[in-house]
């Protein structure tokens, strides 16, 4: 009897499973978009949103059918302005963005069903080498190694409603919950960072039907507390107009958006 070597068996299956995990599929039909609170505070750009394009990041694995990345510019006169991306083998720190540190705040009370913070935040890949590598190699490596290596340092909170919130790319040690924790509307969960499968500091956040991204299928999201400036447009974001599969309401790629807190949120950690 002759039995497959177990080495080359595990190899296949690291490799087979991970790609399989792109053919999960959200919900026949869409659901009505589950009304949140606004994760940031402030004034963001929206970027790979559902108020563009769904599926906004081009793939339904992991929940990230309407995920949508959240940045900050430097200032209001640079939204027309995108960075030289240059040669240098060495991308920019973390700290060097002004969206890495920023506060993240739960969208809706539950509890904490999972966090990981020990991951260490990387350098932007803000160049043409450390592009392409993000793009080919690294990225390849971040698919086989699931959710932890895409999502990076991530907080995960099952709402009241059965509905799950994944936030990612958190910065290392900045959790401030605990898987079992109970959570309010905009408590503080940690803040920005660089993790996981992002080639500059911003706030990944997506919707889900249940808590482990693996096996989710993504919900929409609309958000209050968002006041959109149609006056300004980021242009480094922009993709031109929104294509019909979008999310009506829901800020589109490139738009400015002014976040307020909720009444009655808790203050802001500013340590």
């Amino acid at each position: 009897m002759s039995v497959a070597p177990v080495p080359r068996l595990w190899a296949l299956v690291c490799m087979v499973v991970p790609l399989l995990l792109f053919c999960v599929r959200p919900p026949a039909q869409r659901p009505k978009p589950v009304t949140l609170q606004v994760p940031v505070r402030g004034w963001w750009v929206a970027c790979n949103s559902p108020g563009s394009k769904v599926p906004s990041h081009g793939v339904r694995a992991h929940g990230q059918m309407y995920a949508v990345d959240l940045v900050q510019e430097a200032s209001e006169e640079n939204t027309d302005k995108s960075p030289s991306p240059g040669w240098s083998l060495r991308g920019r720190a973390p700290k060097d963005y002004p969206s890495y540190g920023a506060p993240v705040f739960a969208m809706a009370p539950g509890t904490v069903v999972h966090v990981t913070d020990h991951l260490q935040d990387h350098r932007a890949r803000d160049s043409w080498p450390t592009v392409i590598w993000m793009l080919t190699l690294e990225g390849f490596l971040r698919v086989l190694g699931g959710a932890r290596s895409i999502l990076g340092n991530r907080v995960i909170v099952q709402h009241d409603d059965g509905t799950c919130a994944a936030y990612a790319h958190l910065r290392q040690g900045s959790a401030v919950v605990r898987a079992g924790n109970r959570v309010d509307t905009g408590q503080q969960l940690g803040r920005v960072g660089n993790t996981g499968n992002t080639s500059e500091p911003h706030l990944h956040v997506q919707l889900m039907d249940r808590p482990r991204p693996e096996a989710a299928a993504g919900l929409p999201m609309h958000w209050a507390g968002v006041e959109i400036d149609d006056q300004r447009l980021s242009h480094r974001w922009a993709t031109g107009y929104a294509k019909p599969s979008a999310v009506p309401d829901f800020p589109a790629n490139g738009q400015i958006f002014e976040a307020t807190a909720p009444q009655g949120a808790a203050a802001i950690d500013a340590t």
